[in-house]
């Protein structure tokens, strides 16, 4: 998934409508999360990006350029919050999650014995992670590994390919399930997961 910057940056369009994910992640938390927290970090990374030249440069460039830059952190806090939420809103669909097929079915099997073993380490990721943050699955060179991040921190400052992420920020989860992270995240690998997206990423 590259993004080639051009200013402005334009909060992208949900891959489905606000109430498709329903009943288990609501219109109301997506009028929330995409509307007013993701609308947030476009608008701040607007404001913030004129201090670079950017344009025709990928997010990804631009999120390992100042990850590591002390001066450049407001840069890459909200350039990487716009590519995570992108990239967690293109790895949920309606009538998703469940058992994967495809490359990925089997890449799962030969890393963890079992869907099941894979599902309990990536819940796992996702419980203990503390505070705000990501759990993802990754390519890390050819092998698949789970990983949790904090904050706005992605695979990408890491030389991982990110396959797939659930948000574990509270305010993608509160409205619908309040403190029951345990419960968002069971919903999430149960029902909502686009195995589609996480194969297309294999390539």
């Amino acid at each position: 998934m590259i993004m080639l910057i051009h200013l402005p940056i334009l909060l992208p369009d949900l891959p489905y409508p606000k109430n498709a994910l329903e009943p288990y992640i609501s219109a109301r938390t997506l009028e929330f999360h995409h509307g007013k927290h993701h609308q947030a970090y476009v608008d701040n990374a607007n404001k913030l990006l004129p201090e670079m030249v950017l344009l025709n440069e990928t997010m990804e460039s631009v999120i390992e350029k100042t990850s590591a830059d002390p001066s450049k952190v407001g840069i890459f806090n909200n350039v990487a919050q716009v590519w995570n939420h992108t990239f967690y809103w293109n790895c949920m669909k309606p009538n998703g999650g469940g058992q994967p097929t495809g490359n990925i079915a089997v890449r799962i099997k030969d890393t963890w014995g079992s869907f099941e073993k894979f599902a309990e380490e990536f819940k796992n990721a996702g419980m203990t992670q503390f505070g705000s943050g990501w759990a993802w699955l990754v390519l890390e060179q050819d092998s698949l590994k789970i990983v949790k991040t904090g904050n706005a921190d992605n695979p990408l400052t890491h030389g991982q390919k990110p396959l797939l992420t659930v948000d574990v920020w509270e305010h993608a989860y509160y409205l619908d399930y309040q403190n029951r992270r345990a419960e968002y995240l069971n919903t999430f690998v149960d029902k909502l997961i686009n195995w589609d997206f996480v194969n297309s990423r294999m390539g």
